[in-house]
């Protein structure tokens, strides 16, 4: 019995976790997603629209030309002067002209160039942030997907196993040879394991439905993490304190906040203009020309085209708008006081995230070999429970419960080891340092 369980043990594992040649990994997946993930997509046409506000922004910087043309046909009675008798009359009258505006001074104008430029760099920066978002999400729920397809073979190769074991205490009952209720206690467990099958099932499924949700696309089959090429390592710089360091200088999260704040600054300076005077120079050039007819007598004048051309400047002084200068510039002040309380916040949150996830690779290291060294000692214990149960030393429940402990301990190296990897690009991306080629790297512990 020992053979032969142990045997059906590890050769149903491993055949459920071999994958397929035309499997797909974890790069072409990220590659896949940064063209078709909405979040992404929604990003980059923000950082677009945030880039085209900077020329609407120089635009009121420069001169304002406009060309402006007209026609006008009048018709009705009039009185003449000379006789005052009433007589139907026409005119005709047609103008056009150009004119131009440019400011030379107008401090709100400069400070909004300046946001619109703040907010193109926070445009781009937000991006990079959903790039680096995506390969930790896509990353997460790649490994959600391996973490569900490893639990249900592992609850398959246990179901066998539990079968074969309850087929053989049905054999050991049948000639005496062992007592009904061991017959019971594995057919008890037999239809736990059927039911805890199902439900592992729904939950791969599941798990497939949510990297889906990112690429628009079914992904049947992934590349498995390759345990012979899979190591852990502690985090370079093996110091907290270095991470936090470079988190505040390269983070992005709190670059978005940086300039967030800037632009709250802008938007004070702008309600201050408000106190400023403008000044614009106008100019203007036009023609008209016009003519008029008596109808009764088809009389008519034609008066010489008219042109006109003027050039000055325009002062505006703001002395009193209803209290309105002021009160914006409350608005504005308390603005800035929020956006750096949230740069504050956010920089709280990211260094418990950096702390976090660097003691998180620590303890992961250490419980990854742990595992690996229960999972060795829980194959013996298996071993030895099966020599008992032979000469009938230990009992049915003994062997059913050591077989449960090898899968317990196999799902939670697995599961260790997916965290690890995890644990380690969510410091990164706390630390502003995460890549694609971090992404890449990790690839390359997955497949044959």
């Amino acid at each position: 019995m020992k053979k032969t369980l142990l045997g059906t043990l590890i050769g149903s594992a491993l055949a459920l976790l071999s994958v397929q040649a035309n499997a797909e990994n974890l790069q072409t997946i990220y590659q896949l997603a940064t063209k078709k993930d909405p979040q992404v997509l929604k990003a980059a046409a923000t950082r677009d629209a945030a880039k085209a506000r900077i020329d609407v922004s120089k635009a009121r910087l420069l001169p304002q030309v406009n060309f402006t043309a007209g026609a006008t046909h009048s018709f009705g009675d009039r009185m003449s002067n000379t006789t005052g008798a009433l007589f139907d009359s026409e005119s005709n009258s047609v103008r056009a002209g150009i004119g131009l505006t440019q400011s030379l001074f107008d401090w709100s104008r400069y400070e909004n160039l300046s946001i619109a430029e703040k907010a193109a760099l926070q445009g781009q920066t937000a991006y990079d942030a959903a790039l680096q978002t995506l390969i930790v999400r896509v990353s997460q729920t790649y490994f959600d997907v391996l973490t569900a397809e490893d639990n249900l073979s592992f609850v398959v190769a246990e179901k066998r196993a539990i079968e074969r074991q309850l087929e053989q205490t049905k054999q050991r009952f049948a000639v005496g040879l062992t007592a009904i209720t061991d017959v019971h206690e594995a057919q008890a467990q037999y239809d736990i394991a059927v039911a805890q099958e199902i439900s592992a099932q729904n939950a791969l499924e599941t798990a497939r439905e949510f990297l889906r949700e990112i690429t628009g696309q079914y992904h049947a089959q992934l590349d498995s993490l390759n345990t012979t090429r899979f190591s852990t390592s502690q985090p370079t710089p093996n110091n907290a304190q270095d991470w936090v360091q470079t988190a505040q200088d390269n983070n992005l999260e709190l670059k978005i906040r940086k300039l967030s704040l800037d632009i709250a600054d802008h938007n004070i300076q702008i309600a201050r203009s408000g106190h400023y005077p403008t000044l614009d120079l106008e100019a203007s050039t036009g023609l008209s020309n016009s003519n008029s007819r008596n109808k009764d007598t088809n009389e008519g004048s034609n008066p010489p085209r008219e042109d006109s051309s003027s050039i000055g400047i325009n002062l505006v002084v703001p002395i009193y708008s209803g209290g309105g200068t002021v009160a914006n510039e409350e608005v504005v002040r308390a603005n800035y006081v929020e956006a750096a309380e949230d740069l504050e916040l956010s920089h709280r949150s990211v260094i418990r995230q950096v702390r976090s996830n660097y003691n998180n690779v620590g303890a992961l290291i250490s419980s990854t070999k742990a595992l690996e060294q229960a999972v060795i000692s829980a194959e013996s214990a298996l071993k030895a429970t099966e020599a008992g149960f032979e000469v009938g030393t230990r009992t049915i429940v003994d062997v059913l419960q050591s077989t449960r402990n090898l899968f317990d301990a196999r799902r939670n190296l697995s599961k260790a080891r997916y965290d690890y990897i995890l644990s380690v690009l969510a410091l990164k991306q706390a630390a502003g340092t995460l890549t694609e080629e971090d992404l890449f790297t990790v690839n390359r512990a997955l497949g044959n």
